[in-house]
């Protein structure tokens, strides 16, 4: 991996170093011709005024000395072979010339250039159309002629001829391909280098991921990377760390299903061994008394057995309950009701109860209080669940406290108070799980252990939540909202 790793480095640091290398190239032998050509006509910029001081181009008749500027053109040629020296007429055209073996294409020039390297005298670069070619610009010096104050025409002169462009361009191209060899040859060094350093740097951290996820897969689940962010594998030690957290969680959260599973067999088998003893029981006897039991004791037998039996149909109703709930398999039927009423007339039911047991019962409600939206059954079974609860706990001669009213502007507040013998701080906080009972409390009444359960599980799927207070041998509180409908 680790050499998979080197040589594609090395090859990627190669072709940046390579584009980075013909860009410099190009762009040192743009700059290097440019140099020279601006020096050059910076250095000749007055050659073409020089021409006009030094030569009569037209007689006292104001017409053309073709011989004389022949001769004097001619022997510019001598002095100076690089220049091409160009008579132009008013509009650019081309008069007479002096250029070697006269290949001369243009019959014309234009003038826009010529006029701005008059009107800055040549203090700009400035290049002007070539007459020996008709794609090509170059550098030039540029004077009018002017005779009794009246413009004759311009010297046009090429600084740099055909011939020693062609001389240069060669001798620049040996340059430039010689450079471009040497920078190919330092950029193969530099990006072995580059490329033996970054893999030194870099795998160390490498390394120190592999040893973790290698200590990690051999089941040391707690163990983590130790990030660097100056390190390009920083992100991977950051996902792993992420993955190794998540994959911790869910061996968590699968230990406690594990223990929970073997809690739940356990009251399962225990709440289900009762009413199935009773009935047992029960059955055995009828069989074996067939004939000695009174029709009072017989009956009394079977009522025995019937109650047993509603009790372990009620267990099993609600572990299916409760089962549907958190798998989501129940499909809330939402709807405004009052949860005043809804309250009210289910504790009308509870009437009997209260009085066998001389609890008082105190309902403060608040008729002006707006409808709830939710599912009306699943609110009534949570209700249910709560007021039976603190029935179960509640002593005799205590009492019970329902309030309804506006939370705020979006939520109904509903509550139910007693004055039972309280919860153990340590013990709120689990309440609400499957089968949580608190076996040290002898106060307590004997239940399945799934009403609380399955009511706060009512509750999330209408996004609330139960909120419980408590103190021991003084009462327990719980309370949820509900949405206001809006209309």
């Amino acid at each position: 991996m680790n050499n998979k790793f080197f040589i594609r480095l090395s090859l990627s640091m190669l072709l940046v170093l390579l584009l980075f290398g013909s860009a410099m190239t190009y762009i040192s032998f743009v700059t290097t011709r440019n140099y020279q050509e601006e020096a050059n006509q910076k250095l000749h910029a007055h050659l073409a005024q020089f021409t006009i001081d030094h030569l009569e181009t037209f007689n006292e008749e104001g017409k053309l000395d073709t011989m004389a500027i022949q001769k004097v053109m001619e022997s510019m040629m001598i002095i100076n072979p690089d220049v091409e020296v160009y008579l132009l007429d008013t509009a650019g055209g081309i008069m007479a010339h002096v250029a070697p073996y006269k290949e001369v294409v243009r019959e014309a020039v234009s003038l826009e250039p010529v006029l701005s390297f008059i009107a800055d005298k040549g203090q700009n670069f400035i290049k002007g159309d070539d007459p020996r070619d008709f794609l090509k610009s170059k550098i030039f010096s540029a004077a009018p002629i002017i005779q009794n104050d009246v413009l004759k025409g311009y010297y046009y002169i090429i600084l740099v001829s055909e011939e020693r462009e062609s001389v240069f361009a060669g001798l620049l191209g040996t340059y430039t391909m010689d450079t471009f060899l040497k920078l190919i040859a330092l950029a193969a060094v530099l990006a072995l280098l580059l490329g033996f350093f970054i893999l030194w740097y870099q795998t160390k951290h490498l390394q120190a991921i592999t040893d973790g996820m290698s200590q990690f897969h051999s089941g040391d689940f707690s163990r983590r990377i130790e990030t660097d962010e100056r390190s390009m594998f920083s992100g991977i030690s950051e996902t792993f760390n992420d993955m190794a957290n998540q994959i911790q969680l869910q061996f968590d959260k699968i230990k406690s299903i594990d223990n929970f599973r073997r809690e739940l067999v356990a009251n399962i088998s225990h709440d289900l061994r009762t009413p199935l003893s009773i009935i047992q029981g029960f059955t055995e006897t009828l069989q074996l008394k067939k004939n000695q039991l009174s029709a009072a004791e017989e009956s009394q037998y079977l009522e025995n057995i019937n109650e047993s039996t509603k009790k372990l149909k009620g267990l099993v109703n609600q572990l299916f309950e409760l089962s549907k709930l958190e798998n989501n398999q129940i499909q809330l039927q939402k709807e405004p009701f009052p949860l005043d009423e809804l309250a009210y007339d289910l504790m009308a039911r509870y009437e009997v109860l209260f009085k066998e047991k001389n609890i008082e019962l105190e309902f403060v409600r608040n008729p002006e209080t707006p409808f709830v939206f939710g599912d009306i059954s699943l609110v009534e079974r949570v209700i249910q669940n709560l007021v039976d609860n603190a029935l179960k706990f509640t002593p005799k001669g205590g009492k019970i406290k329902l309030e309804i009213g506006s939370s705020d502007t979006q939520n109904i507040l509903f509550s139910i108070s007693d004055t039972g013998s309280g919860i153990a701080e340590k013990d709120l906080s689990v309440i609400f799980e499957r089968y949580h009972t608190n076996t040290k409390d002898e106060t307590r009444v004997k239940g399945t252990g799934l009403g609380l359960a399955i009511a706060n599980k009512i509750i999330e799927l209408h996004n609330s939540s139960i909120d419980v207070s408590s103190k021991l041998n003084q009462g327990t509180r719980f309370s949820f909202n509900l949405p206001a409908y809006v209309v």
